[in-house]
């Protein structure tokens, strides 16, 4: 026999397809587990008498394409947990994917304590993942944007109390990241970011158009201003054979691997896919 909050889950999900939002049925079924504290897997479980009628005002929001991450207050990002809301991007699945490629680089490299760079942290999300999966770098993030440096403090301060000995490892600096942690120039042997690529103008989402900060989104009227900067930050502050590895909207791979050419010192550029197959960072080596 359907529970009444299985019920209301199927209505939802009717609800949130009309509204044009890409998961409805995962959405509704995320949002149920948030408001009653379960599990996903375990909605079967709420009695009908514990139904909580706040489920349908967050159903509402999320009708108004207001991201999913805002309503539950929950961000997932590989092992991690994140407090994410207004103000802060919120982390995709696509630099999942980027974050494990360095994280693999990192592992395999004869370096005693390895010196990371993440350059607009934002959430946190980058550097965090890097700390708890390879527990001996030491991570240095760069937010410039006060509202998204708070909510990175409040998820360093989280992993800290749950896991001090790697999330104490992240340092969290305040500024523009272009002239940025000047006393490890030649120093670092990573440098990760997933920085603003959309072109000015350019059609998003109104998930992220009216919710996700705009510092975080427009790169300039070809989309590729940022990882300019990050080309000139990269090359000042790595030392040799020291590794870049940097994320791009999905049409830019081309664009973005000449951003690392060989008359630079660069070797080893290379584009990588994302989990649909579609172009999304580009990594290369100092000389």
């Amino acid at each position: 026999m359907m529970s009444l909050l299985l019920d209301e889950v199927a209505l939802a999900a009717a609800r949130l397809a009309e509204a044009g939002v890409e998961s409805p049925r995962a959405d509704a079924e995320l949002i149920a587990a948030s408001v009653h504290r379960v599990r996903r897997g375990e909605l079967h479980t709420v009695p009908d008498t514990a139904f909580d009628a706040r489920f349908w005002s967050d159903i509402a929001r999320r009708a108004a394409r207001e991201p999913l991450q805002h309503i539950t207050g929950r961000a997932y990002f590989r092992y991690l947990d994140l407090e994410v809301g207004p103000g802060v991007f919120v982390p995709r699945q696509e630099t999942e994917v980027m974050t494990g490629w360095a994280i693999d680089c990192l592992r395999e490299m004869d370096v005693a304590e390895p010196v990371v760079a993440d350059l607009g942290t934002g959430s946190g999300a980058i550097a965090l993942a890097i700390s708890q999966e390879v527990p001996r770098a030491r991570v240095h993030a760069v937010e410039a944007d006060p509202l998204a440096r708070q909510w990175a403090e409040r998820n360093i301060a989280r992993c800290a109390a749950s896991a001090p000995h790697t999330a104490g490892r992240v340092t969290l600096h305040d500024g523009d990241f272009a002239a940025a942690l000047g006393d490890l120039d030649g120093t670092a042997d990573l440098v990760i970011s997933n920085p603003p690529y959309i072109p000015v103008g350019a059609w998003v989402p109104p998930e992220v158009g009216e919710y996700d900060p705009a510092t975080a989104l427009w790169g300039g009227p070809d989309g590729l201003n940022p990882i300019r900067a990050i080309e000139a930050v990269a090359s000042r502050l790595l030392r040799p054979r020291g590794l870049v590895a940097v994320e791009h909207g999905a049409q830019q791979g081309s664009a973005v691997y000449w951003i690392f050419p060989e008359e630079l010192r660069w070797r080893e550029t290379r584009n990588h896919k994302d989990l649909a197959g579609r172009d999304r960072f580009v990594t290369a080596v100092r000389s």
